[in-house]
């Protein structure tokens, strides 16, 4: 299949073009390389994509309304896969007209050009903050997300709201999908995993908010790209042929639309996943305790049963292994 990714230069992006292309698929690949974080390690994610034949990149900001819709008409994508968004809990309170940009604006310019030339499924990325201050363990699709407590979450929650009335106005199969803590080689520095991993390496001192009495589901990449790629075959259905099986696979009543968590399943303790890393590099890390910031939840926990019944499917790689393949891909990228 021709299948249209944003977010290619991103940590998640890259991971699902290179699953795609190594599936045989056709990738065209769109990125706004912001400087958000290191550009250089952007650049590096799309020179391994392009050494593949099934990938091409384009560069642009998916605000620029013409530029992506010459794109996207240029592609005629059977899939569209929705990966690029302002992401981070605590750049949105230092810079939040960017998440109103690149979030909203720039998925409702795509989601324009999926209504103009509907593909056989649209997925979309979202994000297990929109569950905001719930309490209620583990975290069910079906469960309220009306209270974000950041504008990152809402941003995103608000996505997941416009892509579910265009399912429902136009007919387009649509798949959201709520991540939970992902982690791995190729990952964001400004991520816990590879400031805690700088810190420990360098001797200085690492950041632990709440005292450490946080809990996180960390999700290794691979599996997230797997659940994504599995995901993507699974095309949600119009729930009025079938409506006594609508609410059982996770269908909306309304539209040929579904949300999906995709976790690990298995909340770790931050002081634990911080053990992890310890071993990992071989070195105990320098501990600066920290009040909770704001915006920030003391724990998050995936229900994934409609993953798995979806697609068979449940992420299940130990913390303990994933950060040693990230903590050796950290050491051959900056060459320590």
């Amino acid at each position: 299949m021709r299948v249209l990714v944003t977010g290619t230069a991103g940590f998640i992006g890259f991971h699902v073009a290179k699953k795609l292309v190594a599936a045989g698929h056709e990738v065209i690949g769109i990125d706004g390389m912001t400087a958000y974080y290191d550009v250089a390690l952007k650049r590096r994610r799309h020179a391994i994509l392009l050494q593949s034949p099934g990938f091409s990149a384009h560069e642009l900001m998916l605000e620029d309304e013409a530029a992506l819709g010459a794109v996207y008409e240029a592609a005629k994508p059977d899939m569209v896969i929705h990966l690029a968004a302002q992401a981070g809990v605590r750049y949105s309170l230092a810079n939040p007209r960017a998440y109103v940009e690149t979030n909203l604006v720039g998925t409702f310019n795509l989601m324009e050009c999926v209504r103009r030339a509907p593909p056989r499924h649209f997925l979309i990325a979202s994000t297990s903050s929109v569950y905001g201050g719930n309490t209620k363990m583990p975290f069910v699709e079906s469960d309220p997300s009306d209270h974000p407590l950041t504008l990152y979450a809402a941003s995103k929650k608000a996505t997941e709201v416009m892509a579910h009335s265009y399912a429902h106005l136009w007919d387009i199969p649509t798949t959201a999908f709520r991540f939970f803590t992902v982690y791995g080689p190729w990952g964001r520095p400004d991520m816990a995993l590879f400031k805690f991993t700088k810190g420990i390496i360098e001797g200085t001192p690492i950041d632990i908010y709440n005292n450490g009495d946080m809990a996180r589901d960390f999700t290794y990449i691979d599996d997230l790209a797997q659940a994504i790629v599995l995901l993507a075959e699974a095309i949600p259905q119009d729930p009025r042929a079938f409506p006594e099986d609508a609410a059982e696979l996770g269908l909306s009543a309304l539209a040929p639309y579904r949300v999906v968590n995709i976790g690990n399943g298995a909340p770790v303790r931050l002081l634990d996943f911080i053990e992890a890393i310890e071993q990992a590099i071989g070195r105990p890390a320098i501990r600066n305790y920290m009040p909770m910031q704001p915006g920030d939840v003391p724990a998050t926990f995936a229900d994934t049963s409609l993953l798995e019944r979806i697609t068979g499917f449940r992420p299940a790689t130990p913390v303990t292994v994933g950060v040693q393949r990230f903590v050796a891909w950290y050491r051959d990228y900056f060459n320590l």
